[in-house]
């Protein structure tokens, strides 16, 4: 990528080392946690990391969480997470983690170390070729192979991560680089002529879609991460309630609108309501805002073609529109911009509800009277009954992380996100082991805040080695374990699609995790009949600076209802009820 850098705003007249440049570079980021585990070619960086006290380096386990953290800290917190790697396996134990950022449009600046530049390609100790290994899951990447390009190339980092559509960017910089002497000269701008990334969005088709919106009989709002990631809840709650129409949320869109809300009908998609689900297949218009239609949350898109519908799509990245389903209306730009133009435009209007769109609520209303999310309670836990639990301990007000599986759609259906940055999962990627390290990412962005991890005992056994790190930092992170003794997604779909063969899908070797919890100095209790569920999490939750891991054995054949089969439409959900 191109660029001019101009008007300074820091330089030394004396020449300083290559690693105590990139101390500078995140100083003058205003950078306050570096996430990240040391190793040889990265020894000067962390050389210079100890003389300085301008942020705070979190020691990790494992590169992997690391990445996770630095990822957690962005989501929780909108500004660019930051991750230092070493070389080659160090480098590769981050992919994971950028992809993971990568899939969800997670802004991250990954600095990883190199072997010296004379080494570069000879299969020298620890040598991976970054750049190639992470070209397809990073929005950009370089290679630093002059010590006085570190500067520019790290605020290009910066500015490409966190404008336009975010991204992870990686900025590899051999050891001898970071050795070399240079003046340090940091670029308050950089201009790019191949990166110019639309902002304000085209206001004659805001208008037609505003007025396609206020003609609707059947209106459907659909929205996504980007309103989380464009900090643009208020304004989509504005527009919403303006309109009077009914919103549904993607997984990684919950809490961009109140979950708690009459006009909210519930997240969409694979294990989405039925009267979401519903709405959206028999909508006559529809707006989607920073959301990409992906196939978890249309199903198949011949099926969703079925019924004719306008759609209007508004996304800051142009590749994201029409994509996967054709639109009516396209509008590239940022979508904060967007909804507060057609936020003036429907108060000049001066919308009312006109009889169809009453009639298309009464619809609505009795979609929501399946009450798809009803379960049946036995003398087991239920996993959905700690999750509702939770919320009402927490009163709704926790960070909530989760890994993959099972108890992440629990999570999904029934903790009520009023707020956005909350919610923090791998939606994209689908990461198993995000969890407890997107749980010491969200601690360290809030050290006040309520912070719960929902896992299971697959997940989170990939990264439990960060028990540690949340002992060596007091982190009091709360640990809920839906322990069903299954992988249990892999379970449901092997019980529906493959007759009940549970090819290695049953764990049937775990640790006592309240032992393993203690053994790391934190709290562990085991939880086994639901009358204790709320007074254990009560307890957990009194404990303010205790870390504690609650086990809680749930019903190992519970599955997650609604349900669309790959393959199938919005409209044909398998419902509890139907079994």
């Amino acid at each position: 990528m191109d660029s001019d850098a101009h008007h300074n705003t820091n330089a030394t007249t004396q020449p300083i080392t290559g690693a105590e440049i990139v101390i500078r570079c995140l100083e003058e980021e205003k950078v306050k946690f570096v996430f990240g585990y040391p190793g040889g070619a990265v020894l000067h960086i962390y050389d210079a990391i100890y003389k300085q006290n301008h942020f705070k380096h979190v020691l990790v386990r494992h590169e992997q969480a690391a990445v996770h953290a630095a990822d957690a800290f962005s989501r929780a917190t909108g500004q660019v997470g930051v991750a230092l790697v070493t070389s080659g396996p160090g480098a590769t134990n981050a992919v994971t983690g950028i992809a993971t950022a990568y899939m969800d449009s997670i802004p991250l600046v990954v600095i990883s170390g190199q072997v010296p530049v004379p080494a570069i390609g000879l299969d020298a100790f620890q040598e991976v070729d970054m750049v190639g290994v992470t070209r397809p899951c990073v929005k950009h990447n370089f290679l630093v192979k002059d010590v006085k390009d570190i500067a520019v190339t790290i605020k290009k980092a910066f500015h490409i991560a966190r404008t336009g559509r975010p991204g992870p960017v990686v900025v590899d910089i051999p050891k001898d680089i970071t050795a070399h002497l240079a003046e340090f000269h940091y670029p308050k701008t950089v201009e790019m002529r191949s990166y110019n990334p639309v902002v304000k969005g085209h206001s004659g088709q805001i208008k037609k879609a505003v007025k396609l919106l206020l003609e609707a009989k059947r209106p459907m709002i659909y929205t996504g991460g980007g309103v989380v990631l464009g900090d643009a809840a208020d304004a989509l709650t504005k527009l919403v309630k303006a309109l009077q129409m009914p919103i549904t949320n993607t997984l990684m869109g919950l809490g961009g609108y109140p979950s708690t809300d009459k006009q909210f009908v519930g997240m969409l998609g694979m294990h989405g309501t039925y009267e979401a689900n519903m709405a959206m297949q028999e909508c006559d218009v529809l707006l989607a805002v920073g959301a990409r239609f992906d196939d978890r949350v249309i199903g198949n898109p011949k099926h969703f073609f079925s019924n004719p519908r306008t759609i209007i799509h508004v996304d800051i990245d142009p590749s994201s529109i029409s994509k996967r389903v054709k639109v009516d209306v396209p509008i590239v730009g940022d979508v904060k911009s967007v909804l507060a133009e057609m936020n003036e435009l429907v108060t000049a209007e001066a919308a009312k509800p006109s009889a169809a769109l009453k009639s298309w609520w009464e619809q609505i209303e009795s979609w929501r009277g399946k009450k798809c999310l009803s379960y049946k309670t036995n003398d087991l836990i239920k996993p959905q009954y700690v999750i509702e639990k939770l919320w009402e301990v927490t009163k709704g007000d926790a960070y909530v992380t989760s890994d993959v599986g099972q108890h992440q759609m629990w999570a999904a259906q029934y903790y009520k996100f009023d707020k956005p940055r909350r919610w923090i999962n791998s939606g994209g990627l689908g990461t198993m082991g995000v969890g407890l390290p997107y749980a010491m990412g969200c601690q360290f962005a809030d050290p006040k805040a309520q912070v719960a991890c929902i896992t299971g005992e697959g997940s989170i056994q990939m990264n439990i080695q960060e028990l540690s790190t949340c002992k060596q930092y007091h982190l009091p992170i709360k640990v809920i374990l839906l322990n069903n003794r299954y992988l249990g997604m892999v379970r449901q779909w092997q019980e529906f699609f493959y007759e009940n063969r549970y090819s290695e899908s049953y764990m049937d070797s775990l640790p006592d995790f309240v032992k393993l919890a203690e053994s790391y100095g934190h709290v562990g209790m085991r939880i086994e009949n639901p009358n204790d569920v709320e007074g254990a999490l009560k307890e957990a939750f009194d404990m303010k600076d205790r870390f504690v891991f609650m086990d809680f054995v749930t019903d190992q054949k519970e599955n997650v209802f609604p349900m669309v089969e790959n393959g199938k439409g919005l409209s044909e959900m398998i419902l509890a009820e139907d079994l």
